[in-house]
């Protein structure tokens, strides 16, 4: 399977980049890197695409365990090397389950499929950074 995905510049230091979803999302740098800063930012999508493919699967296998979560958020730690080209060489990833009711065993067996299997993005990762993972229940 192959995946397409068009970037058109659309001035200055700002692009526009489709999504075989239909979507498209602007690109853009900081003021002091002159840019408009009215867009995402290039490494920072990446980690967005590493929580949200992890997120995805662990929300999927929720649904089918019937696991009661109030909230569940994903915080992705990374740190940028000094020499260009800057890259990440160390991530974090702390998935937090808040509620109730929480199964402890069966919401980090979630956190385990996606992580050591499904997760394509985070086996990409693994590829150039240390990945470290974390789960954290805030029980109510």
């Amino acid at each position: 399977m192959t995946n397409h995905i068009t970037t058109k510049w659309l001035g200055n230091m700002q692009f526009e980049s489709n999504n075989p979803s239909g979507d498209s999302l602007k690109i853009d740098v900081a003021e002091d890197a002159g840019g408009n800063g009215d867009g995402y930012r290039p490494k920072a999508l990446m980690l967005s695409g590493l929580a949200g493919c992890s997120g995805l699967d662990v929300a999927s296998l929720m649904k089918k365990m019937k696991l009661e979560v109030e909230e569940f958020t994903i915080e992705t730690i990374a740190n940028l090397t000094e020499e260009h080209p800057k890259y990440y060489d160390k991530v974090t990833i702390e998935y937090h389950f808040s509620g109730a009711n929480l199964n402890e065993k069966k919401l980090q067996r979630t956190v385990d499929l996606s992580v050591e299997k499904y997760c394509g993005v985070m086996e990409m990762f693994r590829r150039f950074a240390e990945v470290e993972i974390k789960t954290i229940f805030h029980h109510r």
